[in-house]
């Protein structure tokens, strides 16, 4: 007669009560995950100058205004600063360069050069040479304002040669470029 707890029986055992303890484990449900903490970043109001057409589309109108960022990053603030550039004044006096409504463009900075991709929107207006000037001036003014040394515009992502068959895009637009006249 063979013996009933032999090492091969015990370590049958075991391992049989070991897979028992696994399967079970593995069948638990997983315990839900804890939800993160979310902190949204606090928005803080800056001050910008923002650049606009007189009635005679001849010269420019300041008009201070807050802009709110969660960031005092210069792209941020620009892209802020131009998003209430397209939205027009807010004081009689002054003209928007672009209808309300239009899109902002979109900003982007590159050392000391920002790059401004106008909306294809922009291309279909239909303005002479002083409001395709006043445009891209009241626009390169309002960057200039706060930091960068020059503007360059593409149109809908492209380089192009001509906004609306007046105005040069090929070389970026200076402070200089842009002054009262």
């Amino acid at each position: 007669m063979r013996p009933l707890f032999s090492i091969f029986n015990v370590l049958g055992l075991v391992l049989l009560g070991l897979s028992a303890l696994a399967y079970r484990v593995v069948q638990e449900p997983p315990a839900a995950p804890k939800a993160p903490l979310l902190e949204l970043a606090a928005q803080q109001s800056v001050p910008v100058t923002l650049f606009f057409s007189d009635v005679q589309v001849r010269g420019y109108v300041k008009q201070l205004r807050d802009v709110q960022v969660t960031q005092n990053d210069p792209v941020q603030l620009a892209q802020a600063a131009i998003r209430s550039w397209a939205a027009g004044p807010l004081k009689s006096g002054a003209v928007a360069a672009v209808p309300k409504g239009s899109a902002a463009p979109m900003v982007m900075l590159r050392g000391e050069h920002f790059v401004v991709d106008l909306p294809a929107s922009y291309a279909a207006l239909n303005y002479g040479v002083a409001g395709e000037r006043m445009l891209l001036c009241s626009l390169t003014r309002t960057l200039l304002e706060q930091r960068g040394k020059d503007v360059m515009f593409l149109v809908n992502g492209k380089n192009a040669d001509t906004l609306l068959g007046h105005a040069d895009l090929h070389a970026p637009y200076a402070r200089e470029d842009c002054a009262d006249e």
